[in-house]
């Protein structure tokens, strides 16, 4: 158990936490939720004992282990990957290294011999014999395949250093587990494999996410942050909402019931306080008056952006057709004769590990990028707004995020623009920003605002969900499901794309693709794909003979 009593952290003047009392207890995945800004990973540093609190205490059951998500991707890049995920118990490591070193002796006396036997007893206690063995179970669960696992960690690519990062935190069975957005970068079958992981683990788990899906599948609590306080529910990410939502309808039902009896009780007493005979019921409901009290409200620090995409026209039968898109780049094959016709009715989630590909046809497909053979042909009825993965360039000048919108807009008038600007919670001077100075969470919203005025029927997404904050994401996804148009997009969102797709295209590691009319889930536990890795599996052992 791990608990904050009377916890208060102070910046400046600010207090980002006032009081918080709240105890984690084993058994229970706990998700930490709360609006940008809120404190959920500086609390994670708070309970870690990373960083001091103003006032209060953070106390954990003696004798237990607590292990935290790193989030330097360089820190261990001189230290082999099996090594660095061992150091996830750092005790069992320095055991490790101290009898090698003592065994390594050419002068090797009694006392340390004594010194060995000591260390051997604590090494078996620590289940030290299956040390390496558990730790590539992790890497392999993860996807870092054992040709990696002697490699240094310096070596290896950013996603892969994550995996090992978080098989570092999972290893050795700790008995509190802090988890800063664990799914970050991690592909699909990375997330999943996770999932079992968490949903399995019988001791204490805080994790701060913004995947929805995610916190449903392993939280068995949620802990909201909100006005500097913690407020414990039970049950997983949507049961949290809903029952949030409910709270605050029955405050205010409960509000408008007092507000109706008040002014029965004010309307009576004007009535016939100076009436002798009614004088003391006059009095009684004075008194029952003073008593009657209007509950708080406080409006949640959280702000939902509003986001509504309405095309111009409507979509004719004609709006997409591909035809032997091939395109190879730094000598390899990313798409391989690739063809497909989109209809109007399409909601298509483009899915696989190789995010190069999915980009690179989105780049064809809007014209940024010629394919090396093949055609895409448009409809005459379809006009196209684009979200890229990288905008940089969209926000490499000098103008205001309002003079950045105006420009897209056939509407010039100020108030219309600002009328966008502030559904997307850019009021009052936040219009006045430059551009270029913009936090990644906002630059998006800034491109959702470009999407949503442009009009357009068809709208192609490219990881939108990428810096936004969970309000965001739920807008986004809001928006995306009533949007009457096309959608082609990728996402690593699991509900976007369950809620959203009912088409998934999958661009497989060779360039070809799977196509199917179905849900995201359907497809996950279709033959087809069944089929697939089954293939791939069988790759791989002929491959490794």
């Amino acid at each position: 158990m791990i608990s904050a009593n009377n916890v208060t952290l102070r910046i400046g003047k600010k207090a980002l936490f006032e009081d918080v009392n709240i105890k984690f207890t084993e058994g229970n995945c706990y998700g930490l939720i709360g609006a940008n800004g809120a404190g959920k990973s500086t609390f994670l540093k708070i309970l870690s004992g990373k960083l001091d609190t103003t006032n209060g205490t953070v106390s954990m059951t003696p004798g237990q282990r607590l292990s935290v998500l790193e989030q330097d991707h360089f820190k261990y890049d001189g230290e082999t990957v099996l090594d660095t995920v061992i150091m996830g118990n750092q005790r069992l490591y320095d055991i490790m290294k101290e009898k090698d070193a003592l065994y390594c002796k050419e002068d090797f006396s009694d006392e340390d011999g004594i010194r060995a036997s000591e260390l051997e007893s604590e090494f078996a206690e620590l289940n030290g014999w299956e040390a390496e063995s558990d730790a590539a179970t992790l890497l392999n669960g993860l996807g870092i395949e054992t040709e990696f696992h002697y490699s240094l960690m310096g070596d290896l690519t950013g996603s892969q250093k994550v995996k090992v990062l978080l098989a570092r935190a999972l290893f050795g069975n700790p008995d509190i587990l802090l988890l800063d957005e664990p799914t970050n970068h991690l592909d699909l079958d990375a997330i999943a494999w996770l999932e079992e992981f968490l949903i399995n683990f019988e001791n204490t788990v805080i994790v701060v996410s913004h995947d929805r899906y995610f916190l449903n599948k392993v939280c068995t609590q949620i802990a909201d942050i909100d006005y500097g306080k913690i407020q414990l529910y039970a049950g997983n990410y949507d049961f949290w909402y809903e029952s949030s939502q409910l709270m605050i309808r029955q405050m205010k039902e409960a509000n408008k019931k007092k507000e109706e009896k008040i002014k029965e009780l004010q309307e009576f007493i004007q009535r016939f306080s100076a009436n002798a005979s009614k004088s003391k019921q006059a009095t009684s409901r004075k008194r029952a008056l003073d008593k009657l009290v209007l509950d708080e409200i406080r409006p949640s620090s959280r702000k939902y952006p509003y986001i509504d995409f309405k095309p111009n026209r409507e979509i004719g039968n004609e709006v997409l057709t591909v035809e032997n898109i091939s395109k190879t780049i730094d000598g390899e094959k990313i798409l391989d004769n690739i063809s497909f016709i989109i209809g109007h009715d399409d909601k298509v989630a483009f899915v696989g590990g190789n995010e190069l590909a999915k980009t690179t046809l989105f780049k064809i497909l809007m014209g940024e990028m010629e394919a090396d053979e093949g055609t895409v042909k448009w409809g005459v009825t379809t006009t196209q707004a684009y979200f890229p993965k990288d905008s940089a360039k969209e926000f490499g000048n000098e103008l205001t995020v309002s003079d950045w919108l105006a420009q897209y807009s056939d509407d010039k008038d100020v108030t219309y623009v600002r009328g966008f600007l502030g559904r997307m919670l850019f009021s009052g001077d936040a219009g006045d920003k430059q551009v270029k100075v913009l936090s990644g969470g906002e630059k998006v919203r800034c491109l959702l605002s470009k999407m949503m005025i442009s009009g357009a029927n068809i709208l192609v997404f490219d990881e939108p969900t990428n810096h936004l904050d969970m309000e965001s994401i739920t807008a986004l996804n809001n928006g995306m499901i009533k949007f009457p148009g096309v959608l082609l997009f990728a996402s690593r969102d699991h509900q976007i794309v369950q809620t959203t797709a009912n088409r998934i295209m999958e661009i497989l590691p060779d360039g070809s693709l799977i196509d199917k009319m179905t849900t995201y889930d359907e497809y996950l536990e279709s033959d087809a794909m069944a089929r697939k890795r089954s293939v791939y599996n069988n790759d791989d052992k002929e491959e490794d003979n």
